[in-house]
């Protein structure tokens, strides 16, 4: 006799059945479930559809790791950004291995796996490669990104978390999957003897509670007397350094990392600056803190004065001192006991902008009186707020406030990334998918590039065309059941050009071109069947990421097409 189902698992069912039906992208319910659990589990970091599905690690031989992310100080680590990477000693690296399964148990199997690909891939003596042929690509690479990232950032004396989450729809697990989460935890401890290790197990009950959370975040701020206001859109006060550590951490004491999107600026690590904030912090000097910090400026959708010392902010954006915040962060995070007695204050204003075009002077302003690359402004661009007005008239959403859309219900398949936007735009007038493929975090930091694609040409219908192309060839691409997500990822933007460059028979692309696109040309018979012969050529060569980032592989496809 079947096992009867909870309240909480029926409703979770219809509500998996409904959000796949309005879902694009994904072969069946099941593949579409690793997504939603990932999504759910990873709300609090507020990553895009897109950086969801980067982490997937596409089907079998994945170790039990279904999805994998890496985080530092709550902000996703991509390949591309290794070089670069630094971080303040006391910094948190955390590796996130998700497995998710669209039934009602638990079962120890998962675990077994997870003990294995972990004794095996994170054990640093052991080469990655000799393990290509028994854990997939993204397995291995996200792995091989974990060990690259300690690797640069050894000498930061960054703590180190793990974080495995068993995700399904069942109720409770068994005592034996139990203790096989704990001999995980002291087998990547003997790897990682001072890291911390944490196994959940995710039920129906709290997957639902997730899923209910409200998308419009509401958070009470505490101040150290009472406010200056003028008006009920503003207020200005000072508030307690522990209160405001308590502010922007959510009940795991991680970072609120949704508070921060808005702040143009990326923390700037150990400088000069924050070396300064850092040693105010630790100072026993007789100034006050906010006699010598320019204190923090945030955005919010609503302001309640809920006491003459207690303000609830509805959708807070930190888009003034995020240097502070995160020194401040990481002050107390290794000073706990010290939270609640800490009596030193810091400057707060809380503005409701009156319009979005206020809203954006006001993070322009407010980051440009200090050196910041004009590559982080970009999104307060004009040219993003007009590209931003004409897709939503045509039915497409430009996610220039990250989430934003998202966060209103918009379907999925409508939202278009400005990193998506750019990817398109990349491959398809400057002929580079290789490059669109390899960087995703950092298209938008080259000063040329960007002059060209959103300065020297502005064409609003050709932006249009480019996202109508990228979603249609990647919401096909998707549903394919011949290829695993890996290599959707690695041939996207090569078919993405190949469509238009086949249809016009030029190898070069103008905005002209797009401009003039008769998009009634991309059918499913067009993609099909050329992104068959990409596959094909793809993996005549070796099928895997390196042949997609070389610089070679989009002469090959022009060969393929005879574009000259």
């Amino acid at each position: 006799m079947a096992t009867k189902l909870t309240n909480n698992q029926i409703l979770l069912k219809e509500c998996l059945e409904q959000e796949f039906k309005e879902s694009s992208g994904y072969s069946d319910i099941n593949t579409y479930f690793e997504h939603f659990a990932a999504s759910q589990v990873l709300k609090d970091f507020n990553l895009s559809d897109e950086e969801i599905d980067s982490g997937n690690s596409g089907g079998g031989n994945d170790g039990g790791c279904d999805s994998l992310y890496i985080f530092l100080n709550g902000e996703l680590v991509t390949a591309d950004q290794i070089e670069g990477l630094n971080a303040t000693k006391g910094s948190y690296l955390d590796f996130f291995i998700l497995q998710s399964k669209n039934t009602t148990s638990f079962g120890e199997d998962a675990l077994m796996k997870w003990k294995t690909v972990s004794d095996n891939l994170l054990n640093m003596s052991n080469g990655l490669d000799k393990f290509s042929k028994r854990y997939n690509e993204i397995t291995i690479e996200s792995f091989g990104l974990f060990r690259d990232a300690m690797a640069k950032l050894v000498r930061s004396q960054v703590k180190v978390r793990f974080f495995y989450y068993y995700i399904t729809l069942g109720i409770e697990a068994h005592s034996n999957v139990f203790m096989q989460a704990d001999e995980l935890k002291k087998l990547v401890k003997k790897h990682y003897p001072s890291s911390e290790v944490q196994v959940d197990f995710i039920t129906a009950d709290q997957l639902i509670n997730m899923y209910n959370s409200d998308s419009e975040t509401r958070v009470n701020l505490e101040l150290a007397d009472q406010p200056i206001s003028l008006s009920e859109n503003e207020y200005i006060s000072l508030v307690k350094l522990g209160t405001y550590f308590k502010f922007i951490t959510d009940d795991n004491l991680f970072l609120r990392k949704t508070f921060f999107e808005a702040n143009v600026r990326d923390y700037q690590g150990h400088n000069s600056v924050n070396s300064s904030i850092a040693n105010t912090l630790e100072g026993e000097g007789n100034e006050e803190f906010w006699w010598l910090n320019n204190g923090v400026t945030i955005l919010s959708t609503d302001i309640k004065l809920i006491t003459n010392k207690s303000l609830q902010v509805v959708n807070p954006e930190i888009v003034n001192g995020l240097q502070t915040s995160r020194e401040i962060y990481n002050y107390f995070s290794e000073r706990r006991e010290r939270i609640d007695n800490d009596n030193r204050t810091i400057l707060v204003r809380v503005i409701r902008p009156k319009s979005e075009e206020s809203r954006d002077n006001i993070i322009f302003s407010t980051n440009n009186q200090t050196s910041i690359p004009k590559s982080s402004l970009r999104v307060t661009d004009t040219i993003h707020l007009q590209i931003e007005m004409y897709f939503k008239n045509r039915g497409l959403y430009y996610d220039r406030r990250k989430n934003y859309y998202r966060n209103q219900k918009k379907k999925a398949i409508d939202i278009i990334s400005v990193s998506f936007l750019a990817q398109c735009l990349i491959s398809l007038v400057l002929r580079k998918p290789d490059f669109a493929r390899a960087r995703p975090s950092t298209l938008l930091t080259d000063e040329e590039t960007y002059k060209y694609l959103y300065e020297d040409n502005q064409d609003l219908e050709a932006y249009y065309k480019a996202a109508r192309i990228g979603r249609s060839v990647q919401s096909s691409l998707k549903t394919s059941t011949d290829m695993i997500n890996t290599e959707v990822n690695d041939i996207l933007f090569y078919v993405i050009y190949a469509v238009v460059a086949n249809e016009l028979k030029k190898k070069e692309l103008s905005f002209i071109d797009l401009k003039n696109f008769d998009l009634n040309k991309v059918t499913e018979g067009s993609i099909s069947e050329i992104s068959n012969r990409i596959y094909s050529k793809y993996i005549e060569l070796g099928g895997n990421s390196r042949i997609a980032k070389s610089k070679t592989f989009i002469d090959d496809v022009c060969l393929l097409f005879d574009l000259s």
